[in-house]
């Protein structure tokens, strides 16, 4: 794989790898450490690229495999997460509404961060990185019928988490 391929290949996945290693690192600067991890892996190795059926999902599965393989060595100190939440653009127009917001947003943060991490990728993959079933299926390894399961059963525990803090601030 020359340079041109490899720039049309890869380079258009960096985004995604990067928001996937956000995912599990939590750290900006791990993230793009590890993204630069995987780019220069992949550079490394670009002659056996054209052997993958799915460049990008080789570079989603390395991303994940560098990110968990930093999340159990011990030089990787868990320091605390970034609680930067980004900015919701909205027209509410009292401060009551933008905390409320802002709540919800954290709230539901919280909620995926406690699924296991095979539902939340799994949920991170389809519902924000917009991958088809086949492509995560290429990516864990799973089928899709077990990916459907996880999926519905990751939202269904973030639904239920949300409703159930709700209901309890409403008193009900």
């Amino acid at each position: 794989m020359d340079l041109k391929a490899f720039t049309q290949l890869v380079l258009p996945t960096q985004g995604r790898l990067y928001r996937i290693a956000k995912l599990f690192l939590r750290s900006r600067e791990e993230a793009e450490d590890t993204l630069q991890d995987v780019l220069l892996k992949l550079w490394s190795n670009r002659q056996q690229l054209d052997n993958y059926q799915s460049v990008e999902a080789l570079a989603v599965q390395m991303t994940r495999n560098m990110c968990l393989d930093k999340l159990k060595s011990k030089v990787y100190q868990s320091t605390e997460a970034e609680t930067n939440l980004p900015e919701i653009s909205t027209n509410a127009k009292s401060p009551y509404q933008q905390a409320e917001l802002s709540d919800s947003a954290a709230l539901m943060r919280q909620l995926i961060e406690a699924l296991p991490e095979q539902h939340r990728l799994i949920l991170h993959l389809r519902d924000v990185e917009e991958y088809s079933f086949e492509e995560i299926q290429e990516i864990t390894g799973m089928t899709i019928n077990n990916i459907r399961v996880a999926l519905s059963r990751a939202r269904k525990e973030v639904r239920d988490g949300y409703l159930k803090v709700n209901n309890y601030e409403s008193g009900h």
